[in-house]
């Protein structure tokens, strides 16, 4: 991407910690989460937020109408549930004129080898029709799975970026040289 004083930038992005306690957290709790200065982050949200703070771009978080439970194990059932009947969750709230954007970085962690469903849900609702879309994703190890090629299918008028930035969790805090490395790769540092 040339970069320019015109050209815009969003980050969407998922990210479900499943608490925010820094203290006595459980191992699937600490396995999605980066505790920074006393706050708990969701892996993808600190990604995000390095993206953002980096880029100087405007942040969206994809959150759903209805909360889902912080109890690791309704969660896993819910988003199981969710992808065996390919439902698509409401999202709260709505990106302000997303045509005022030329990038679209879109973040998620990986669940049960796919986006969230409700990744799908935003791809539906938004036409990302000649904007560049920048896929970042945490995960325990499987990376993008087949998540990039879906975007691509689901958004076919996008350039969509096939090396896209994958963030293992178990280096999640210690990754922010390697998003800027990325986004310098891609031309949005300088």
């Amino acid at each position: 991407m040339d970069s320019n004083s015109t050209a815009k930038s969003l980050v969407v992005y998922f990210s479900m910690p499943e608490t925010t306690e820094p203290e006595n957290m459980s191992r699937e709790e600490e396995l999605s989460t980066v505790v920074i200065d006393g706050e708990v982050l969701g892996n993808t949200q600190y990604v995000a937020y390095i993206i953002a703070e980096n880029t100087g771009a405007d942040i969206f978080r994809i959150e759903p109408v209805t909360p889902y439970p912080l109890d690791h194990s309704e969660l896993e059932n819910i988003a199981q549930k969710e992808q065996s009947g390919n439902f698509r969750p409401e999202i709260a709230g709505t990106v302000e004129d997303i045509d005022q954007y030329d990038a679209i970085f879109f973040g998620f962690p990986n669940w049960y080898y796919d986006m969230p469903m409700i990744m799908y849900s935003f791809l539906d609702q938004y036409d990302l029709t000649g904007k560049t879309v920048l896929p970042f994703v945490t995960s325990g190890g499987s990376g993008f799975s087949d998540a990039i090629g879906t975007i691509k299918d689901m958004e076919p008028d996008a350039d969509v970026v096939t090396d896209g930035l994958s963030i293992s969790r178990n280096v999640v805090q210690d990754s922010e040289p390697d998003i800027i490395e990325w986004l310098t790769e891609k031309g949005f540092i300088q």
